[in-house]
């Protein structure tokens, strides 16, 4: 193998500061979403690592998504909080009929997307960060009524194919 062809080991963590720029987007699209609420369409797949530290949740939900669950903020969520500071978000959602308060470190998250517009990210979890943040107690679920999808019992990769608009056939 010559000295040309052989891949040169980066001392700086070009791949790091990558996923964090691209982390900053879903930072951004909950922080708009909690002060002016989704506008349109716009919906959001979120996919996180339920058994990463500082994930807190109903044991019956981590009972039922022992390792990775999807939650989808569309028409009924309430408390959309994100915590910069404290590197998380949280969320009040229903499940079954059940309220039920999410917070999820962003370093748990995997996958982010918003099938409306067909934009998506996934990410590896960062376990090191984790480590470093306090867990926090979940808050109080609200009484409000909300719906939301959650991901099967077994992590599955979604194609955004399947959300992508189809062209209308003239005929």
């Amino acid at each position: 193998m010559s000295d040309e062809a052989r891949q040169v080991e980066s001392l700086l963590p070009y791949d790091r500061w990558t996923e964090d720029a691209l982390r900053e987007v879903v930072v951004r699209a909950l922080e708009h979403t909690a002060e002016h609420g989704l506008q349109g369409e716009h919906h959001f797949y979120l996919t996180f690592r339920t058994d990463h530290p500082g994930v807190s949740m109903p044991g019956h939900l981590k009972a039922r998504y022992p390792q990775e669950m999807t939650i989808v903020l569309q028409h009924r969520f309430w408390d959309l909080k994100v915590d910069r500071q404290a590197g998380r978000f949280s969320v009040g959602l229903s499940f079954g009929g059940v309220p039920a308060t999410l917070v999820v470190p962003f370093a748990a998250v995997t996958a982010f997307a918003d099938p409306h517009v067909r934009y998506g990210l996934r990410f590896e979890p960062r376990m090191e960060e984790a480590e470093e943040a306090p867990s926090a107690p979940a808050a109080a679920p609200s009484e409000a009524e909300a719906a939301t999808e959650a991901a099967p019992t077994t992590p599955q990769v979604v194609s955004l194919d399947a959300f992508r608009r189809r062209p209308a056939r003239e005929g």
